[in-house]
Protein backbone atom coordinates (compact mmCIF):
# COMPACT_ATOMS: atom_id res chain seq x y z
CA UNK A 1 0.00 0.00 0.00
CA UNK A 2 1.38 3.60 -0.31
CA UNK A 3 2.62 5.13 -3.74
CA UNK A 4 5.92 6.79 -2.62
CA UNK A 5 9.65 4.97 -3.00
CA UNK A 6 9.16 1.09 -1.50
CA UNK A 7 9.90 0.04 1.87
CA UNK A 8 9.87 -3.92 2.30
CA UNK A 9 9.44 -5.31 5.96
CA UNK A 10 10.34 -8.29 6.87
CA UNK A 11 9.23 -9.96 10.69
CA UNK A 12 10.60 -11.76 13.21
CA UNK A 13 10.89 -15.62 13.07
CA UNK A 14 8.54 -15.27 17.10
CA UNK A 15 5.89 -13.03 14.77
CA UNK A 16 4.58 -12.93 11.04
CA UNK A 17 3.82 -9.65 9.57
CA UNK A 18 1.23 -8.37 11.68
CA UNK A 19 4.07 -7.38 13.96
CA UNK A 20 4.41 -4.20 11.79
CA UNK A 21 0.96 -3.29 12.21
CA UNK A 22 1.82 0.25 13.66
CA UNK A 23 5.17 0.59 11.18
CA UNK A 24 2.09 -0.12 8.33
CA UNK A 25 0.51 2.72 9.04
CA UNK A 26 3.14 5.06 9.77
CA UNK A 27 5.13 4.93 7.11
CA UNK A 28 2.65 4.75 4.44
CA UNK A 29 1.53 8.33 6.23
CA UNK A 30 5.06 9.32 5.46
CA UNK A 31 4.36 8.44 1.97
CA UNK A 32 5.99 5.18 1.32
CA UNK A 33 4.82 1.77 -0.89
CA UNK A 34 5.01 -0.27 1.93
CA UNK A 35 5.44 -4.38 1.39
CA UNK A 36 5.11 -6.72 4.14
CA UNK A 37 4.99 -10.19 3.46
CA UNK A 38 4.39 -13.70 5.43
CA UNK A 39 7.76 -15.87 5.40
CA UNK A 40 6.81 -19.31 4.34
CA UNK A 41 5.29 -20.98 7.37
CA UNK A 42 4.27 -17.71 8.64
CA UNK A 43 0.74 -15.85 9.26
CA UNK A 44 -0.95 -16.84 5.63
CA UNK A 45 1.50 -18.19 4.41
CA UNK A 46 1.64 -22.03 4.02
CA UNK A 47 4.88 -24.14 4.68
CA UNK A 48 7.27 -24.55 2.03
CA UNK A 49 6.57 -27.96 -0.35
CA UNK A 50 10.21 -28.26 -1.30
CA UNK A 51 13.70 -26.59 -0.14
CA UNK A 52 13.52 -23.26 -0.45
CA UNK A 53 15.49 -19.94 0.60
CA UNK A 54 13.79 -16.91 2.05
CA UNK A 55 15.53 -14.43 0.86
CA UNK A 56 15.31 -15.50 -2.98
CA UNK A 57 11.87 -15.39 -2.08
CA UNK A 58 11.95 -11.87 -1.18
CA UNK A 59 13.74 -11.08 -4.51
CA UNK A 60 10.64 -13.22 -6.86
CA UNK A 61 8.36 -11.09 -4.22
CA UNK A 62 10.29 -7.48 -5.65
CA UNK A 63 10.28 -8.82 -8.91
CA UNK A 64 6.56 -9.76 -8.90
CA UNK A 65 5.55 -6.43 -7.71
CA UNK A 66 7.60 -5.11 -10.57
CA UNK A 67 9.56 -3.14 -7.55
CA UNK A 68 13.44 -2.47 -8.84
CA UNK A 69 15.05 -1.20 -5.93
CA UNK A 70 13.74 -0.76 -1.85
CA UNK A 71 14.55 0.08 1.28
CA UNK A 72 14.49 -2.92 3.48
CA UNK A 73 13.88 -3.22 6.82
CA UNK A 74 14.01 -6.48 9.32
CA UNK A 75 13.56 -7.70 12.50
CA UNK A 76 15.65 -10.25 13.63
CA UNK A 77 15.49 -13.38 11.49
CA UNK A 78 13.79 -10.88 9.21
CA UNK A 79 17.02 -9.18 9.31
CA UNK A 80 19.08 -11.73 8.62
CA UNK A 81 17.20 -12.30 5.44
CA UNK A 82 17.34 -8.67 4.58
CA UNK A 83 21.21 -8.78 5.28
CA UNK A 84 21.37 -11.79 2.69
CA UNK A 85 19.52 -10.12 0.12
CA UNK A 86 21.37 -6.45 0.29
CA UNK A 87 24.67 -8.92 0.25
CA UNK A 88 23.31 -11.00 -2.73
CA UNK A 89 21.69 -8.88 -5.00
CA UNK A 90 23.36 -5.32 -3.70
CA UNK A 91 21.53 -3.51 -6.66
CA UNK A 92 18.11 -3.82 -5.82
CA UNK A 93 18.43 -2.55 -1.83
CA UNK A 94 18.42 1.23 -1.57
CA UNK A 95 18.60 1.23 2.25
CA UNK A 96 18.87 -1.59 4.94
CA UNK A 97 17.57 -1.36 8.86
CA UNK A 98 18.52 -3.92 11.04
CA UNK A 99 16.75 -4.54 14.47
CA UNK A 100 18.50 -6.61 16.43
CA UNK A 101 19.53 -9.05 12.94
CA UNK A 102 20.65 -12.51 13.00
CA UNK A 103 23.51 -13.21 10.87
CA UNK A 104 24.35 -16.53 9.03
CA UNK A 105 28.15 -15.50 9.73
CA UNK A 106 28.11 -15.05 13.16
CA UNK A 107 28.28 -18.29 15.42
CA UNK A 108 25.78 -19.27 18.29
CA UNK A 109 26.33 -18.53 21.78
CA UNK A 110 25.70 -20.73 24.78
CA UNK A 111 23.13 -18.21 25.61
CA UNK A 112 20.96 -18.60 22.65
CA UNK A 113 21.74 -22.74 22.24
CA UNK A 114 20.12 -22.85 25.66
CA UNK A 115 17.25 -20.97 24.62
CA UNK A 116 17.04 -23.28 21.62
CA UNK A 117 17.04 -26.67 23.40
CA UNK A 118 14.42 -25.25 26.00
CA UNK A 119 12.05 -24.36 23.47
CA UNK A 120 12.79 -27.78 21.16
CA UNK A 121 12.07 -29.58 24.58
CA UNK A 122 9.07 -27.70 25.36
CA UNK A 123 7.53 -28.58 21.74
CA UNK A 124 8.80 -31.70 21.69
CA UNK A 125 6.69 -32.95 25.15
CA UNK A 126 3.86 -31.27 23.31
CA UNK A 127 3.67 -27.99 25.71
CA UNK A 128 3.37 -25.23 22.82
CA UNK A 129 2.37 -22.67 25.72
CA UNK A 130 5.08 -23.67 27.33
CA UNK A 131 6.76 -22.88 24.59
CA UNK A 132 4.97 -19.76 23.58
CA UNK A 133 5.57 -17.75 26.71
CA UNK A 134 9.01 -18.90 26.55
CA UNK A 135 9.32 -16.76 23.43
CA UNK A 136 7.00 -14.02 24.71
CA UNK A 137 9.45 -13.67 28.09
CA UNK A 138 12.61 -13.98 26.06
CA UNK A 139 11.95 -11.95 23.44
CA UNK A 140 9.76 -9.07 24.33
CA UNK A 141 12.04 -6.17 26.89
CA UNK A 142 10.14 -4.88 29.69
CA UNK A 143 8.71 -1.84 27.90
CA UNK A 144 5.89 -4.02 25.91
CA UNK A 145 2.75 -3.60 27.20
CA UNK A 146 0.08 -6.91 27.36
CA UNK A 147 -0.92 -5.83 23.99
CA UNK A 148 2.19 -6.91 22.44
CA UNK A 149 2.61 -9.73 24.82
CA UNK A 150 -0.68 -10.80 23.00
CA UNK A 151 -0.11 -10.25 19.75
CA UNK A 152 3.54 -12.06 20.15
CA UNK A 153 1.51 -14.64 21.55
CA UNK A 154 -1.07 -15.49 18.94
CA UNK A 155 1.81 -15.12 16.16
CA UNK A 156 3.79 -17.56 17.76
CA UNK A 157 1.47 -20.16 18.31
CA UNK A 158 -0.04 -19.90 14.65
CA UNK A 159 3.63 -20.95 13.34
CA UNK A 160 3.93 -23.58 15.68
CA UNK A 161 0.26 -25.11 14.70
CA UNK A 162 1.00 -24.52 10.44
CA UNK A 163 4.56 -25.99 10.71
CA UNK A 164 4.25 -29.32 13.28
CA UNK A 165 0.76 -29.94 10.76
CA UNK A 166 3.70 -30.50 7.63
CA UNK A 167 3.90 -33.60 6.53
CA UNK A 168 7.44 -32.88 5.66
CA UNK A 169 10.26 -30.12 6.97
CA UNK A 170 12.28 -28.84 4.23
CA UNK A 171 15.92 -26.85 5.26
CA UNK A 172 16.57 -23.54 4.36
CA UNK A 173 19.20 -23.49 0.92
CA UNK A 174 21.69 -21.96 1.79
CA UNK A 175 24.10 -19.56 -0.21
CA UNK A 176 27.30 -18.65 -0.16
CA UNK A 177 27.91 -14.45 0.42
CA UNK A 178 30.32 -11.60 1.69
CA UNK A 179 28.78 -9.03 3.73
CA UNK A 180 31.62 -6.57 1.86
CA UNK A 181 29.10 -6.59 -0.87
CA UNK A 182 26.43 -4.65 1.07
CA UNK A 183 26.17 -1.07 -0.63
CA UNK A 184 23.27 -0.15 1.13
CA UNK A 185 23.34 2.89 3.64
CA UNK A 186 22.33 0.88 7.07
CA UNK A 187 21.06 1.50 10.29
CA UNK A 188 21.66 -1.06 13.09
CA UNK A 189 19.46 -1.10 15.91
CA UNK A 190 20.38 -3.27 19.27
CA UNK A 191 18.62 -3.34 22.58
CA UNK A 192 20.25 -3.12 26.03
CA UNK A 193 17.63 -5.75 27.15
CA UNK A 194 18.46 -8.22 24.37
CA UNK A 195 20.36 -11.52 24.01
CA UNK A 196 24.17 -10.66 23.82
CA UNK A 197 24.65 -12.72 20.76
CA UNK A 198 22.68 -9.88 19.00
CA UNK A 199 23.92 -6.95 20.73
CA UNK A 200 27.68 -8.99 19.43
CA UNK A 201 25.84 -9.27 15.91
CA UNK A 202 25.21 -5.39 15.70
CA UNK A 203 28.84 -4.58 16.90
CA UNK A 204 30.20 -6.63 14.31
CA UNK A 205 28.11 -5.56 11.57
CA UNK A 206 28.69 -1.92 12.44
CA UNK A 207 32.46 -2.47 12.15
CA UNK A 208 32.00 -4.59 9.09
CA UNK A 209 29.42 -2.87 6.68
CA UNK A 210 30.78 0.69 4.77
CA UNK A 211 28.15 2.73 5.69
CA UNK A 212 26.28 2.19 8.87
CA UNK A 213 24.93 3.49 11.92
CA UNK A 214 24.64 1.55 15.16
CA UNK A 215 21.84 3.01 17.27
CA UNK A 216 21.67 1.18 20.89
CA UNK A 217 18.13 1.51 22.89
CA UNK A 218 18.68 2.19 26.36
CA UNK A 219 14.97 0.56 26.91
CA UNK A 220 14.89 -2.28 24.30
CA UNK A 221 14.41 -5.85 24.31
CA UNK A 222 14.36 -7.89 21.08
CA UNK A 223 11.45 -6.38 19.05
CA UNK A 224 11.96 -2.77 19.89
CA UNK A 225 8.96 -2.23 17.21
CA UNK A 226 6.43 -3.73 19.37
CA UNK A 227 7.75 -2.77 22.44
CA UNK A 228 8.12 1.54 21.62
CA UNK A 229 6.25 1.30 18.27
CA UNK A 230 6.12 5.26 17.80
CA UNK A 231 9.35 5.48 18.63
CA UNK A 232 11.01 2.80 15.81
CA UNK A 233 8.71 4.31 13.72
CA UNK A 234 9.73 7.81 14.29
CA UNK A 235 13.58 6.02 14.22
CA UNK A 236 12.74 4.63 10.83
CA UNK A 237 11.24 7.63 8.63
CA UNK A 238 14.18 10.19 9.63
CA UNK A 239 16.48 7.35 8.78
CA UNK A 240 14.79 6.37 5.55
CA UNK A 241 14.79 10.42 4.36
CA UNK A 242 18.18 10.07 5.43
Amino acid sequence: MGTGSAVVLLHSSACDRRMWDPQWHDLIDAGYRVVRCDFRGYGETPVPDQPNNDAQDVLELLDELGIERAAVVGASYGGRVALELAARWPERVSTLALLSAGSPLHPSTDELDAFDEQEEALVDAGDLDGAVELNVRTWLGPDADEEARELVRAMQRHAYDVQLAAEEEFDQLEAEFELSAVAARTLIVTGKYDMGYFNDVAQDLADRLTDARLVHLPWGGHLPSLERPKEISALLVDFLRG
